[in-house]
């Protein structure tokens, strides 16, 4: 089991990295908004490696003993969100994530250098 959720928020990055997850970044939301502590946002040029990082994600989570609390998108693959509680992950093909642009959306939040989040 992780003890905190910034080692949560690691898992989940290193999870994304192994599938190639592309310019992920980790947004402290928990700053401005009472909706999540964290998002993670990363994307992909496939829909099969959408799937695949979040499948990968959850795998991960599942091993140390989390379970997703809610899962939008998969069918489409093309923005999948894992809700889990207080980190919301955002899984987007190329072209959806140019089109939302959540990290504008969220330009208030600070953005987390993974290699320090304690």
């Amino acid at each position: 089991m992780l003890n905190s959720i910034e080692e949560i928020v690691k898992k989940v990055y290193d999870a994304i990295d192994d599938k190639k997850g592309e310019d992920i970044a980790v947004l402290n939301v928990g700053k401005i908004s009472s909706m999540a502590d964290y998002f993670i946002i990363t994307s992909a040029s496939s829909e099969r490696q959408v799937q695949a990082i979040a499948h990968n994600v959850e795998d991960e989570l599942k091993k140390v003993g989390l379970n997703v609390k809610g899962k939008e998108g998969h069918n489409a693959s093309r923005w999948i969100l894992l809700d889990y509680g207080d980190i919301m992950i955002h899984i987007f093909h190329n072209e959806e994530r140019e089109f939302y642009n959540l990290e504008r959306v969220w330009k208030d939040a600070p953005y987390v250098d993974i290699d320090n989040l304690n």
